[in-house]
This record gives C-alpha cells, structure tokens and sequence, in this order.
C-alpha cells in the first residue's frame, strides 16, 4: 500500500468535485476547490475521521468495502478506480455498483440530435445525460438532484404534479412495471452496492404497488415502441421511443422521436425553441 500515493490522488480527485455535481448546496464562501473531506466522508457512508487519515497517509489499508464507497463518492471512472485498488494494495475486482460514467462520444451524440429528446439512464434508472429537448419534453434534469433524477423514485414516489405520473405519459403504469424488473436484474448484478440498496429499501417501504410488483420476482420486460407524452405547454405529444443498450457501462441511451409532420413533430420543433421556460406561468 502506498499511502502517500493513496493520499494525493483521493485529494486531486475531491478537490476537482464541485458540490453541485453531487448535487449539495455550494454554501458559504470554501477556503479550498472541490468539495470538503466531511462531504466526501459523508456520500461514502464513512466517518470523517476515517477519511482525514486516509488523505494525510495516516490510515490503515481500506476495506474493499471503502474503496467502493469512496470510488463512487468521488465519482472515479473505471480506469480510477482501478488505480485506487492498486494504491490501496488490493486487486481490483468487478465494478461494485452500476457505472455514472457516459462516455464523451455518448455525450457528444445527445446534442446531435436536435429533433430528438434523448436521455441516458443507469441501471438503476437514474436520467445521467440528456439533451436540451428532453429537458424541455421531461423536466430540467440540471435543477434536480441525483435522488430526484430516478425515474423508478419518481414513479413510484412521486411527485406527482397535477395528478400527472411521469410527466403524463401515456405508458406510465407499463414503465412502473419494467422498471421493478430492470432493478430486480440490476440487484442480482451489483448486489453490494449500497446506493442500489437503499434505493430498493427505500421503495418497498414507501410504495405498496412497487412492494407488490418487487415481490413478483419477474425480471423480463416487453419494449414500449410508443408513448404520449402530456405536456403543461404544448400539450400530448405522441413519441417513438428506441433504446440502445450501451453494455459496457450497463446504461441505455433513451430516444424519443415524432413522426415527420405530425401534430407532435410541430409541438418538438416548439419546446426546441422555448426550452424549459413555462409559457402556461405568467410572467
């Protein structure tokens, strides 16, 4: 193990973090870049205490159990993650929990298609891309938190603006269903991720419908070729719906297109223009 290795790296990698990618308040003035060890220690279910040593190469070799928690506090890509292990002096294995990580490529992709919606989802349904006209379609994914960027949470917990679940699709109940089944895979994947955990603990005690359909056991999906979207703006608007797997990383580029001439395709070109400001709120 080299400990002072371990430290400058875990250092480097927090003080590039913002508070907002992790979805914190800034706050007051910070004296240093990136987030605070507190933060860190707190995101990966660590003490503080803990987590000071290990930046000033005072503590014992972590637990595989650590390093996982402190690869997905400080968001470190595969290959970091990797490099963490091999500093901490411990092979590393599998990836513990589902990847965050979109791939510039994949990024670069979302914003070229202006005539389409398009997202990025983890295995855990979590939204960790998307474009500005999905935004406009579904919400600011940018003014919400990670917690409030699952689409399962949303689904089951809400909320539920208007009475309206899911942005008012059409196949609302049907995506309820599905997205039991993706997390019961993704479960059997990654069972010692403590975010998917959570999650999953999370919702069977908050929602007796997802309690219902968890214990089902099912685990196979049929795609949803079409949807309606109900829009507070522009109103339904009916969308093909394509998936592409991306399998490396276990997420799922989500692309939601209008048929050309269509009602629909008139309302994309619309929410293209205005964006996510509210033209139903007065000024």
């Amino acid at each position: 193990m080299d400990r002072q290795e371990l430290a400058d790296f875990l250092r480097s990698r927090r003080e590039r973090i913002t508070p907002a990618d992790v979805g914190l308040p800034t706050g007051p003035r910070r004296r240093t870049p990136g987030l605070r060890r507190e933060e860190v220690a707190q995101l990966a279910y660590i003490s503080t205490e803990y987590y000071t040593r290990l930046e000033q190469a005072r503590a014992p070799r972590p637990s595989l159990e650590v390093l996982a928690q402190v690869a997905r506090a400080l968001r470190l890509s595969d290959a970091e993650r990797d490099h963490l292990h091999h500093l901490a002096g411990t092979p590393p294995g599998p990836p513990p929990g589902p990847s965050r990580e979109v791939r510039q490529s994949i990024v670069d992709l979302l914003h070229r298609l202006p005539q389409a919606a398009a997202i990025v989802i983890s295995a855990t349904h979590e939204v960790i891309a998307w474009n500005d006209l999905a935004a406009a379609l579904m919400e600011d994914f940018s003014a919400l938190s990670r917690r409030d960027r699952n689409l399962v949470r949303r689904a089951f917990l809400g909320p539920h603006p208007e009475g309206r679940r899911l942005y008012g699709v059409s196949d609302a109940e049907e995506f309820a269903v599905s997205s039991v089944q993706h997390l019961r895979a993704a479960s059997a994947r990654y069972p010692d991720d403590p975010e998917l955990t959570g999650l999953v603990a999370e919702l069977l005690d908050g929602s007796e419908e997802f309690a219902r359909l968890w214990a089902a056991h099912d685990v196979a999906s049929r795609p949803t070729l079409c949807k309606t979207f109900d829009h507070p703006v522009v109103g339904p608007v009916a969308v093909n719906c394509d998936v592409l797997d991306i399998a490396d990383r276990d997420q799922r580029v989500v692309i939601y297109t209008a048929t050309p001439g269509s009602p629909s395709e008139e309302a994309l070109r619309l929410l293209s223009v205005v964006g996510t400001q509210r033209l139903d709120v007065p000024g």
